[in-house]
């Protein structure tokens, strides 16, 4: 069993915080689109279990706010076992791609585009890249956001190519 690094966290608890992202091109989306996105508006706080090599609670804080256009900004925290994971965006629906997307950059090298889609009156991201740990060794990063009336809930799951060890943290937000 792999021992998960302060890396190999961080880029677990970047994946939590990708609910939103950092720079998109203009975005001319229709009025209920951008009043969807903006409803999410406001502090958030999380809590939940990062399980690997040992289970670990997780506490994040994120905070949603009026970007430029109709783009909405962000910027999270979490903290695990020590560690602190800064990460920024935004989120807009992209008119021209017909999407909601959501781009970010976070302190632990990790960065992201996240593609979204409206189910009923929710959001839900998903995102999946490839990267490597502090040892080059690479990774398969997965994760699930969905944005829900007064919620949000984060997936995320790191898993080793070479030997399908895995990471997996759930982190459920609230107002």
């Amino acid at each position: 069993m792999i021992t998960f690094g302060p890396l190999t966290r961080a880029l677990a608890l970047a994946g939590l915080l990708v609910s939103a992202a950092a720079a998109i091109g203009p975005a001319m989306a229709a009025p209920a689109d951008v009043a969807l996105l903006k409803s999410y508006i406001g502090e958030w706080r999380g809590r939940g279990v990062l399980i690997g090599a040992r289970q670990e609670s997780v506490v994040c804080r994120l905070s949603l706010s009026q970007g430029n256009q109709d783009k909405v900004n962000y910027n999270g925290r979490c903290t695990l076992a020590g560690t602190n994971l800064s990460v920024a965006g935004t989120m807009a629906y992209v008119e021209a791609n017909r999407r909601y997307e959501a781009v970010m950059s976070s302190n632990a090298t990790f960065n992201g585009v996240a593609i979204g889609q409206k189910r009923g009156q929710n959001l839900l991201f998903n995102l999946r890249e490839r990267d490597k740990d502090e040892e080059g060794k690479d990774l398969n990063i997965s994760a699930q956001i969905q944005l829900s009336q007064e919620a949000i809930h984060v997936v995320f799951e790191v898993i080793y190519v070479e030997t399908g060890d895995s990471l997996r943290a759930e982190v459920p937000f609230s107002r």
